[in-house]
């Protein structure tokens, strides 16, 4: 995908970039359709019922809770969730982008974190999994898919779409993997409702991505300066 992306900004003819977005809005469907089939596996076969794999893993880390982990797990609980990143995060970057010069960066953006947080809530009353019992925190209704998980994960790809540095995918992964063991480790989440709320970010940030493509690519081609700095005059 990087490669490709690449290829936009480097000044790519419009035919290949248009089978790059086709071949990409694919894959972004196909992670939420997963997401749809295991929340239909979640739901019937009893959505208080987790999975053996993770009422083991839910022991090992309630066993292992010390406050060392507890305080920075409080601190990634408050980040990625409620007001903080519904509207002060995407706000922040929002702003952040649009100081450089980047609308269209920021428009995407933007699209990518709604459109996650109301297909991410949707799914939470459609499927309607109670939360684990060793639950930490106090979270809103509904334990699948993770909305932390979601959050970081739209966050992370759509960031890394804009400014396709391998720091940026790197930094992006490591902070949303850190986010789904911490909704595990304060016992808001089983696993599989932070790799549905991982797919759902994820795949949203791609499927919005599309319509943006041939914008975002010109857009990253121009110089960009902070909105104070006026171009050189030629």
């Amino acid at each position: 995908m990087r490669d490709e992306l690449s290829d936009l900004v480097k000044g790519a003819q419009p035919a290949p970039a248009r089978v790059a977005r086709w071949w990409w809005l694919v894959s972004g469907a196909v992670a939420i359709l997963l997401v749809a089939l295991l929340g239909a596996v979640i739901f019937y076969r009893e959505a208080d019922k987790p999975f053996g794999f993770e009422l083991q893993w839910m022991d090992e880390l309630v066993e292992s809770r010390t406050p060392f982990w507890t305080a920075p797990a409080l601190v990634l609980d408050a980040l990625g969730g409620g007001v903080v990143s519904t509207f002060v995060v995407p706000a922040v970057i929002v702003c952040a982008l649009l100081v450089w010069r980047r609308p269209w960066a920021a428009g995407y953006y933007l699209a990518a974190s709604v459109a996650s947080a109301v297909l991410t809530t949707a799914i939470k009353h459609l499927v309607g999994r109670p939360r684990p019992d060793e639950i930490l925190v106090t979270p809103d209704f509904g334990s699948f898919p993770s909305g932390h998980s979601a959050n970081a994960a739209v966050m992370a790809v759509a960031l890394g779409i804009v400014f396709l540095r391998t720091g940026v995918w790197i930094a992006g992964a490591v902070y949303t993997v850190t986010m789904m063991l911490s909704r595990t480790y304060l016992g808001a989440h089983w696993i599989s409702d932070t790799v549905g709320g991982l797919l759902v970010g994820a795949g949203v940030a791609v499927i919005v991505w599309a319509p943006f493509a041939l914008r975002l690519a010109r857009e990253a081609r121009r110089p960009h300066r902070p909105i104070w700095v006026r171009p050189a005059p030629h």
